[in-house]
């Protein structure tokens, strides 16, 4: 623990002779709920971010249509049949 709280340049508290698990862990839990708040906005972001990407991409598609079609040709046996009568 004393080698984890050196290499974070923690240092003891007036009065005290070496830095206590609970000075460093109530530091250490404050940064860590900020960081989570702040990884759940980013992310919360992101996502409306590809959200809105992805409706402008199904709206392109929406826009141009993936097939074509065409006109139905007289060409069998029915119209075979009238114009003969």
């Amino acid at each position: 623990f004393l080698e984890t709280a050196a290499y974070f340049c923690m240092k003891p508290k007036m009065g005290e002779k070496e830095v206590s698990p609970h000075s460093f862990f109530s530091i250490w839990h404050e940064f860590s709920s900020d960081f989570k708040d702040f990884w759940k906005k980013e992310n919360k972001l992101i996502l409306q971010e590809r959200v809105k990407e992805a409706e402008e991409v199904c709206r392109q598609k929406k826009g141009k249509s993936l097939y074509n079609i065409r006109p139905k040709h007289d060409s069998g046996i029915v119209s075979k049949k009238c114009s003969y009568t």
